[in-house]
């Protein structure tokens, strides 16, 4: 059993970056996992979703939103990064250049061609487990959207509904079709 630190993360990933390889790493339980990179309707989704709270967030400074490159140490020393992350203004006054040291308020997993839904579940519930407000589970495969709350309550939602986090964002909505990638004719 592997049982290996965020430092041993920091100097695989300075090695990683002078042979200019360009691996996203995630420490789970003492082990290094490298995370395979991201369709483009994954990404599509994440960008759709971020943009949107961004509009929200931003003129009203409710905190900050991180993309999938934001990494996070958290309390079990694990250091995950969620596609797409929130925090609250008043527990990150100011960005700093390193990991987050925090749990992320707002965590959402898009499923990827190559993700397992069982292994996203598990992620989520983790992030709520150590303090997460809210975990988000996009399925774009099946073009479902699951919210998760610690009191174990999920939520699914599909194309008519609307994806609202009122504990965090107030009035926001966002209708769940705009977030499947438009088809141009």
């Amino acid at each position: 059993m592997s049982n290996l630190t965020v430092k041993d993360l920091e100097i695989l990933q300075g090695t990683l970056d002078k042979l200019d390889l360009d691996y996203q790493l995630e420490l789970d339980e003492g082990k290094i996992l490298v995370m395979g990179p991201s369709d483009i309707i994954s990404s599509e989704i994440g960008i759709r979703l971020a943009a949107s709270l961004y509009a929200w967030v931003n003129p009203r400074r409710l905190g900050r939103l991180f993309d999938s490159s934001g990494a996070f140490i958290l309390p079990d020393t694990n250091l995950k990064v969620p596609d797409v992350s929130f925090v609250r203004a008043q527990r990150l006054k100011k960005s700093v250049r390193y990991f987050g040291e925090l749990v992320p308020d707002l965590v959402v997993e898009i499923k990827s061609q190559s993700d397992r839904i069982k292994p996203l579940k598990k992620k989520i519930k983790k992030y709520l487990e150590l303090g997460a407000e809210v975990g988000i589970l996009i399925d774009p495969d099946k073009e479902i959207v699951i919210v998760y709350r610690p009191n174990g309550e999920e939520i699914e939602l599909k194309n008519g509904d609307i994806l609202t986090i009122p504990e965090l964002f107030g009035e926001w909505e966002l209708p769940i079709i705009e977030l499947w990638p438009p088809v141009f004719d």
